[in-house]
């Protein structure tokens, strides 16, 4: 089996979820960190020229976005079935991805996280209150809905961790960390799967750098 390279800046959640699948198959990869903004580079555009991480090479293959990379991974390689077999599981467990990509990340992660924890820890910058206090309601909406998503199941989708599991864990774990995520999770069973999911060993081999590490 060939190796996995996989290309990203140390402290993305799309990268530690691409780590952690790979850890769940327990395949062979060797990460290649890139400094922050050489991801907008002519080499990196290469291989992605929408100069997001991360990037994958599996042999001659290249591969960018990060739900295509944990599908790839899942089908390409034996090991536990990270997507349900059940066409309702995995249209919910496609569903929850979504909400990551579409509405979490960008509206919350790319916000709150941004300003709570990764400008102070990297930058050294001090957190915008109006941006925090603006991307507040869309965090409830996103948190509320994943809550009842979960119901009263030990993951996302089921009894078995899923790539649902696997690309949110990493940005709800930094928001946990946040006053808005503190608030928003107290309570809630979402605060018990991020439990969960914080010491299965695909996540503890993905921690994030040591600044960024408040976050788990």
């Amino acid at each position: 089996m060939s190796e996995f390279i996989v290309y990203g800046i140390p402290g993305s959640p799309f990268l530690r979820s691409v780590q952690a699948a790979l850890e769940e198959k327990a395949a062979p990869y060797r990460m290649q960190p890139i400094a922050p903004g050489e991801h907008r580079g002519e080499a990196y555009r290469a291989m992605n020229p929408f100069s997001r991480v991360p990037v994958v090479k599996h042999g001659d293959f290249v591969l960018y976005e990060t739900q295509a990379i944990l599908r790839y991974v899942d089908i390409a390689l034996p090991g536990p079935a990270l997507q349900p077999s059940d066409p309702k599981a995995a249209a919910r467990m496609n569903q929850l991805m979504g909400i990551n990509d579409w509405y979490f990340f960008p509206q919350v992660g790319a916000t709150i996280v941004f300003q709570r924890i990764v400008g102070p820890a990297i930058m050294g910058s001090t957190a915008n209150e109006e941006v925090c206090a603006a991307a507040f309601p869309q965090a409830r909406v996103c948190v509320d809905e994943i809550e009842n998503l979960l119901g009263n199941n030990a993951y996302l989708v089921g009894d078995q961790v899923t790539l649902a599991d696997i690309i949110l864990y990493p940005q709800l774990a930094y928001f946990s960390q946040t006053p808005e995520g503190r608030a928003l999770l107290q309570g809630k069973r979402l605060a018990a799967w991020l439990e969960r999911m914080a010491v299965r060993p695909s996540m503890l081999a993905s921690l994030p750098p040591d600044p960024l590490r408040v976050a788990v």
